[in-house]
């Protein structure tokens, strides 16, 4: 078998691989990156409107600080407040490096940054650099990397992480079929939210996430029942939040006998009252339960009876209003913006144009053009809220191993629109400025050959329908509506097939749903709180914790400084 040794590996190649294979280069540690597919990816391949990058405020009078970010972050339940303190602290640093390496943030003619209201935010901290913020952000750090000669390893499947007693000492792979290793001190997970669980998902098809790395490993989850759904496109994936919702569009549902329904109107008796949800789903996109009953979520809601229960394709038509419209009889709140916008007339496509051309390029771009075609849409999952437990470094309760990006565990119940893309950069810096005070000793070459010698891992052939059938009893029973009976069966299905389960990604989905699962099943109320998740040998043990407070601030400069020069702040 064939073995490579860094000092560190970083596995992933979206914006926080790619950003954190950057820092520990730049801090002089031999670094490699191993990914499945350097094309592949969420943050390659995913976006919105106008994707949402969440940072601190640099525009306008409105005012704002580092300590108000982070208790805003905190307050949105279930979060640890040292992680969310850093998110704040550094992500002026970290958006202003993605500025320097090229990513378009626009500027007013004064060089301020301008931003808006995003959902869960009251200080206008979100910008965006287009419907394609995300992918923009992994190309220009993938050209710094390049930039930086950092060796990527493409096309090797990450399969089990490798430890020496407690700590991690490498990774083993599989590359055309055949297994290969990769020997570290330092593993950093980087592969994104757990995409493939689901099959209702607005995730890109070619990113499934490898979160079942971490739960063998014996790594704590955290919140992994808090997830983020809401409407998406279902070919091609993609978010229809933001402007798709703020024109207006009609919803049509389609019958097995090809009729079709106005199915929105029929629950509002004030069709001016559901129209003016759907302008709200534009910013309050997430499927949100205490909207569910009075809010906007009720359309999310709708649409899901329309598919699960109706068994309806449900759609969204641009090219005519739902009805006769006058734009005055809309809540105060849709008219005012719609006038402001100058939108306030015409056809949902004819508003779209107005308000957001790229929108409409997006997907004619993707072969679907909304001048003449209908978007089929469901209730999608769009990101996972939780995810592995880290610290305040971003390392996870394994020795050695780090996580970054949405497959790390910090942003709790509620987090505002785009905090995801600023917490990856974040913790790619937090993870370099670690280590480049804390060198681990990699394992010996003939330790770590022992080790990998005593594993057995099984290549079997794709298990590609029993992972379709898996994500699609997932979706039914286990997403943005649950059934706690079906919850439960589910739960004792899925730890039956996996001790059957051969191909390591249908192991990685039935691991993952497991954890998952496991979560609900024992479900927390509690927004001080955080619920973890440990796979043992003896199954998998569920714990809860308070919170970690937001650090208390030192208000000495020169104890500070003294702390800073002398390495005692990196511990």
């Amino acid at each position: 078998m064939k073995i490579r040794s860094y000092d560190t590996i970083v596995i992933g190649t979206g914006a926080a691989g790619y950003a954190t294979a950057c820092r520990l280069k730049e801090q002089k540690i031999d670094v490699a990156i191993v990914t499945e597919g350097v094309m592949c990816g969420t943050s390659r391949n995913t976006g919105s409107d106008k994707q949402t990058y969440y940072k601190l405020a640099l525009a306008g009078d409105r005012p704002d600080s580092v300590r108000t970010m982070a208790q805003n972050l905190f307050d949105g339940g279930c979060v640890d407040g040292d992680t969310a303190l850093c998110e704040a602290a550094l992500s002026a640093r970290c958006f202003l490096n993605l500025c320097e390496l090229g990513v378009p943030f626009p500027t007013n003619r004064y060089g301020e940054y301008v931003g808006y209201q995003t959902d869960h935010d009251l200080y206008g901290r979100a910008t965006s650099a287009g419907p394609l913020t995300s992918q923009m952000m992994t190309e220009v750090l993938q050209k710094q990397a390049e930039h930086l000669e950092i060796r990527v390893f493409d096309g090797y499947y990450a399969v089990r992480i490798l430890k020496n007693g407690e700590r991690v000492c490498g990774v083993l792979c599989v590359k055309d079929g055949e297994l290969c290793a990769f020997r570290c001190a330092n593993l950093v997970l980087a592969t994104g939210g757990p995409a493939g669980i689901y099959a209702d998902s607005v995730y890109p098809i070619c990113h499934t996430g490898s979160s079942g790395l971490a739960i063998q490993a014996g790594a704590t989850m955290q919140n992994l029942s808090l997830w983020q759904y809401g409407l998406a496109s279902v070919a091609p994936r993609w978010n229809v939040s933001g402007t798709y919702m703020q024109v207006l569009p009609r919803f049509v549902s389609v019958d097995e006998q090809g009729r079709e329904h106005d199915f929105l109107w029929e629950a509002f008796e004030d069709c001016y009252e559901g129209l003016s949800l759907v302008f709200l789903k534009g910013y309050q996109w997430p499927f949100d339960p205490k909207k569910a009953e009075h809010g906007s979520s009720q359309i999310d809601l709708l649409i899901h009876r329309e598919r699960v229960e109706k068994k309806r394709r449900v759609y969204l038509d641009f090219t005519k209003n739902p009805f006769d419209l006058e734009f005055s009889k809309l809540s105060e709140e849709a008219c005012s913006y719609l006038k402001q916008a100058d939108a306030d007339f015409g056809t949902p496509i004819q508003r779209l144009a107005k308000m957001n051309t790229p929108a409409i390029e997006l997907y004619k771009g993707k072969g679907v053009d909304l001048s003449r075609e209908y978007l089929e849409i469901a209730l999608c999952a769009q990101h996972c809220n939780g995810g592995v437990a880290v610290d305040a470094w971003w390392q996870t309760s394994v020795k050695g191993l780090f996580a970054v990006g949405e497959c790390a565990g910090t942003h709790g119940i509620s987090r505002p629109g785009g905090s995801a893309l600023n917490a990856g950069q974040v913790g790619a810096l937090r993870i370099a400025q670690y280590l480049s005070k804390h060198s681990n000793e990699p394992t010996s070459e003939e330790l770590f050959s022992e080790i990998v010698s005593n594993i057995n891992i099984p290549l079997s052939t794709s298990e590609q329908e029993a992972i379709r059938v898996a994500q699609r009893r997932m979706s039914d029973c286990a997403a943005a509506v649950r059934d706690s009976d079906q919850i439960k069966a589910y739960l004792q299905e899925t730890l039956a097939k996996l001790n059957c389960a051969k191909d390591p990604k249908y192991r990685d989905v039935l691991l993952t749903q497991a954890a998952v699962l496991t979560a609900m099943v024992n479900p927390i109320s509690d927004p001080n709180c955080v619920q973890e998740v440990t796979m043992t040998e003896h199954g998998f043990c569920v714990s809860v914790r308070p919170v970690r407070p937001i650090p208390e601030a030192d208000p000495c400069f020169e104890t500070v400084w003294r702390g800073y020069r002398e390495h005692q702040n990196v511990f």
